[in-house]
């Protein structure tokens, strides 16, 4: 399975209920191995930060077996909108 920055947004928009997903592949040569997410959901409302990236490392199960570098920052919707403000 090739694994794309759209598969990964569709995945996690679908199965964690993100309101706001931006997926970047950081491979130097858009290989597909490295990665780097904002994922926006109201499910992390009251979860400590490793319980989020717990979710996200989850729902990417399968996809994590083939990526060879992940970078995750997720935020709740209001988190999100104080970060944009900045």
């Amino acid at each position: 399975m090739a694994i794309t920055a759209d598969h990964i947004k569709d995945k996690l928009t679908k199965e964690l209920a993100a309101v706001h997903v931006d997926v970047e592949d950081t491979s130097q040569n858009r290989c597909a191995a490295s990665f780097k997410v904002l994922v926006v959901s109201p499910q992390f409302e009251g979860k400590q930060l490793l319980q989020r990236h717990r979710m996200v490392n989850t729902c990417l199960a399968d996809e994590l077996k083939e990526i060879h570098a992940f970078e995750q920052k997720t935020f709740t919707p209001e988190q999100w909108e104080k970060q944009k403000a900045q």
